[in-house]
């Protein structure tokens, strides 16, 4: 074979092989990259749902004639994933507590209760493996809380109302995991503005899965001297 046609042959076959590297360099990245892909969309953890269901909040009161207040109700939640990494979510719950002493003889005092928490706001969700999540949120919070007073003392009687009404933010992070049959989450956050204190909060959250759309939920989260318990029913899509 004369030289140039050698020459020619060599730089050919040269670039063939460097094409098919590089191919197989793009095809291993990929494949690499694939286990990822799939955790994000596949690991049964779904961002579009609703729920609702039963809810109830314990306060540590402190005082020395009426018990904590234990509060009972109900809720309604609901997420919507608008994008592959973030979910716009909102809640509503609504819970109420009556108490009746008899401080002295012939003198009733009758103690109720209203509360109710709304919030609304938008999270983000990367995965961190094949079946498990990190998760942020942020999120606007109002709390407002009825206190209604009946004094009683023979036939006469007397009442007295207050309203509280608390607004702020609550951000946080966590993880959640799971499988096609139960799930888990866990979330640490500071709850603060001009109506609050500003205080750490804890979430803790499972759920058990029937099959892809229904499944029973129930989460406790914990904020300075209140106590929230839910369970309810939960429809993924």
């Amino acid at each position: 074979m004369p030289a140039a046609a050698a020459m020619a042959a060599q730089g050919f076959i040269t670039k063939r092989i460097r094409g098919l590297m590089k191919k197989r360099f793009v095809l291993a990245a990929m494949l690499a990259a694939a286990p990822f892909a799939a955790s994000a969309a596949g690991n049964g953890l779904s961002y579009t749902y609703v729920e609702g269901g039963y809810a109830q909040a314990n306060i540590n009161e402190n005082f020395d004639d009426f018990g904590d207040v234990d509060a009972s109700g109900g809720y309604i939640k609901g997420s919507i994933e608008i994008s592959p990494s973030f979910y716009l979510f909102g809640s509503y719950a609504k819970a109420s507590d009556d108490e009746t002493i008899e401080p002295v003889e012939d003198l009733t005092v009758r103690l109720e209760d209203d509360l109710t928490q709304a919030e609304g706001g938008v999270g983000y969700h990367m995965a961190w493996g094949e079946r498990v999540d990190f998760i942020a949120e942020a999120a606007y919070v109002s709390i407002e809380r009825d206190v209604d007073v009946t004094a009683r003392y023979g036939d006469d009687s007397d009442s007295d109302s207050v309203t509280i009404d608390q607004k702020g933010g609550r951000a946080a992070v966590g993880v959640r995991g799971g499988n096609d049959r139960a799930e888990g989450w866990l979330k640490i956050g500071y709850l603060s503005g001009s109506d609050f204190d500003g205080n750490f909060i804890g979430t803790l959250g499972g759920q058990f899965k029937f099959n892809r759309t229904w499944g029973l939920v129930g989460e406790v989260e914990v904020v300075d001297d209140v106590t929230r318990y839910t369970a309810g029913v939960r429809a993924s899509f």
